[in-house]
């Protein structure tokens, strides 16, 4: 029932656990991601700790490492430790100096909007974070929150008072190799903040195709996700653009993410930080929400997020294999014989 704290053991092989960290100032002139974790590969020279730090405004990317013996995780508590760093739910403090580079400061948080939890689903997973051996899960730690504090890298104080922030995580062997990242605080309509990940993820020798989003709107949470019965009812995809459609009983969710400036960064294969994604944190995403009815749908929300986070997978069939094996795939699958799924 708390995926934010550690969920694994330093003594396993293999495995990876890493907190995303996503600041914005209030000017919107800064967007910074910091990602702290730990990196377990087959062998203990294989392992490490590190933070990385993604400047998604200029593209810049730096990566820590520390002994693998430097990260020190509470049991009770999401609190952690990597050297003088140190990382929970209401604040990061960092001290890091690498090579030419130092960057130093604490933010704090507050006004955290969590993830809603129930008994049968503690995270954004549903029921799928009772499930074990898979290669990766998700959880949320903040759809939304408010920053105070600064940062300084090298010599220039980046104060992130007033601005935003959002918070998750990942735990596993590795990130999927299909999946869809989708995430937005910053629209023009108060109290609104939107995640979505769409994923196939190996679980022993079956793939478990799925997808979850959480709306937050005026202090309701809109759910959608494949344990809910919503199905994914459009998808298109060209290079710099993603376009879908989210239907349940009684809501629709259209969505259209542009990519911004792309950063590579280190992701986990087997544990270890071998592998590579490519993630925009200026991305822009467009949002309507209607009400189902049989009179006609009525629009409830109609906005555009700014400062969005977007991944997406390049393998483009890989990701309609997802879509067309979830539990919703019917209306997908025939509207892509019709022509209607399509990537460009």
């Amino acid at each position: 029932m708390h995926p934010e704290r550690f969920q694994g053991s330093t003594n396993r092989r293999n495995y990876f656990e890493g907190w995303y960290y996503k600041l914005v100032d209030a000017a919107e002139e800064r967007v910074l991601a910091v990602i702290p974790g730990i990196s377990l590969g087959s062998t203990k020279d294989d392992s490490h700790a590190f933070i990385q730090i993604v400047n998604g405004t200029t593209g810049n990317y730096d990566y820590f490492t520390f002994p693998a013996a430097a990260f020190l995780p509470a049991s009770r508590a999401f609190d952690v430790h990597i050297a003088a760093n140190r990382f929970s739910d209401a604040a990061l403090r960092l001290d890091l100096a690498q090579s030419d580079h130092r960057i130093t400061g604490e933010v704090f948080f507050e006004n955290v909007v969590p993830y809603p939890k129930r008994l049968f689903s503690p995270n954004i997973m549903g029921w799928a974070s009772f499930v074990p051996f898979m290669q990766c899960k998700h959880g949320m730690v903040s759809l939304s929150h408010t920053v105070h504090g600064a940062l300084t890298r090298d010599g220039e104080r980046i104060s992130f008072e007033g601005g935003k922030g959002y918070t998750e995580k990942d735990w596993g062997r590795g990130f999927p190799r299909a999946y869809l990242w989708m995430q937005s605080n910053h629209f023009t309509t108060e109290d609104t903040a939107f995640t979505l990940v769409l994923a196939r993820i190996p679980w022993l020798r079956f793939n478990i195709p799925g997808f979850a989003a959480v709306l937050w709107h005026d202090h309701r949470y809109y759910r959608f996700a494949t344990y809910t019965g919503a199905r994914i009812t459009r998808f298109e995809k060209s290079a710099d653009r993603v376009r879908l459609s989210i239907e349940d009983r009684q809501f629709k969710l259209d969505l259209e993410g542009l990519q911004g400036t792309v950063v590579a960064l280190k992701s986990p294969r087997a544990g270890s930080m071998t592998g590579r994604i490519f993630e925009s944190l200026t991305a822009t995403l467009k949002l309507q929400l209607y009400a189902k009815s049989s009179t006609g749908d009525r629009l409830l929300l109609d906005d555009t997020g700014r400062n969005a986070g977007l991944e997406v997978i390049d393998d483009v069939d890989e990701l309609l294999h997802a879509l067309n094996r979830s539990g919703g795939s019917r209306r997908t699958k025939d509207r892509k014989r019709r022509g209607q799924v399509k990537t460009e």
